[in-house]
């Protein structure tokens, strides 16, 4: 029980987090869902980062992972509003929009996640010791 109530803190400061960004970003009425791009960019950044750290070095309660990984993350990232953003730029015959959303999406989304995982593995690699004569 403890376990879902770390998550749902998360979850409740992640979505706080989105709210707060989205305010700040275009409009998800606007002709391209920029706002929803990137803060899910952001998530996929962040969470290869985050789960890469707390795996390889940073020692971290596993509850706390929870509230950060699943909760926070799960809910600053937006899944079902960028699935909405997708069919209603299809709907509205913006088919080339909905093919340049859905691509930019997945594929820069998966290559952010390839970076936060390789920040996250440069920054808990050891540094090589130096070789003496």
């Amino acid at each position: 029980m403890k376990d879902v109530l770390f998550v749902a803190a998360g979850g409740a400061i992640g979505t706080s987090a989105r709210y707060s960004l989205q305010v700040l970003l275009p409009a998800a009425g606007a002709d391209f869902p920029l706002g929803v791009l990137l803060i899910n960019w952001l998530g996929c950044l962040f969470l290869g980062w985050f789960f890469t750290v707390t795996l390889r070095s940073w020692r971290i309660n596993p509850r706390w992972r929870l509230a950060i990984g699943t909760g926070f993350t799960g809910g600053f990232t937006t899944f079902s509003t960028f699935a909405v953003d997708a069919v209603r730029l299809t709907v509205h015959d913006r088919m080339l929009t909905a093919v340049l959303y859905l691509l930019l999406s997945v594929g820069v989304g998966l290559f952010f996640t390839w970076a936060g995982i390789r920040l996250g593995t440069q920054m808990t690699q050891t540094a090589p010791k130096e070789k003496r004569l």
